[in-house]
């Protein structure tokens, strides 16, 4: 029995996607006809049209009337680049808006955790040089120099796990979450040995493959600086009243 033309035409479009989504087909490329594309998969035209129409509900392609299709899709990194500046302007509205970027940030970096133990090595060098620079800060007493090198830890861990879109949401974050680091860490509360330590227990725990030790260290991480960046705000709050 054959397959059936909505299984073809969802194959099509599939692949389609994926050339689009992984880079093979860029913005202003052309398709090839109708009848070029039903020749590569051995499908009718009607369903090339069909898997066409699909991406173009998807807002990935678009149709002219007696022209080739085109790809139109923006680039991945440009579209968080403008959901980043977004995210800003809502932040200059409304300061609780950073418990929910507090809440992105931890879903991220959870789920790059579960990524990295499936990589060999866990980590690149970046993540160990991050940690070797906080550590040096925290000998030296240098506050700012450790929350750089607090950041540039986390940013390696993402950039670590292999995934692209995680990595471009983390870039077009990471002054963001700089900022909140640097916020965060204005509230006396802990000590910098103490703060270097929560990160090297991190760092241990991936290194040594406990992913649920190392997605405990780090929510507890993360919730602990939201509840900082909570006494933060209403400090900061108090003063302008």
């Amino acid at each position: 029995m054959s397959p059936s033309r909505d299984k073809l035409h969802t194959t099509v479009s599939s692949v389609l996607e994926d050339r689009i989504l992984g880079g093979d087909l860029k913005v202003g490329d052309k398709l090839g006809s109708e009848s070029a594309i039903a020749d590569e998969f051995g499908v009718s035209t009607r369903s090339v049209r069909e898997a066409i129409q699909t991406l173009e509900t998807k807002g990935l392609v678009r149709r002219r009337h007696g022209g080739r299709t085109t790809v139109v899709r923006q680039d991945v990194s440009e579209f968080i680049g403008t959901l980043a500046v977004t995210v800003r302007q809502q932040l200059a509205a409304d300061p609780g808006y950073l418990e929910q970027l507090m809440q992105a940030r931890r879903m991220i970096e959870t789920e790059t955790i579960e990524l990295l133990m499936t990589r060999e090595p866990s980590v690149t060098p970046d993540v160990e040089v991050a940690l070797d620079r906080m550590r040096i800060a925290r000998d030296e007493g240098d506050f700012s120099g450790f929350v750089v090198a607090d950041a540039a830890f986390h940013l390696a861990l993402v950039h670590s796990s292999g995934n692209r879109i995680l990595a471009i949401m983390y870039d077009n974050f990471a002054n963001l979450i700089g900022e909140m680091i640097q916020l965060s860490s204005r509230v006396p509360t802990k000590s910098l040995d103490e703060a270097y330590a929560e990160h090297a227990e991190i760092f241990a725990c991936i290194r040594d493959r406990d992913e649920a030790g190392a997605q405990a260290l780090m929510r507890a991480q993360i919730d602990r600086s939201a509840d900082y960046l909570r006494v933060a705000i209403a400090k900061a709050q108090k003063k302008e009243d």
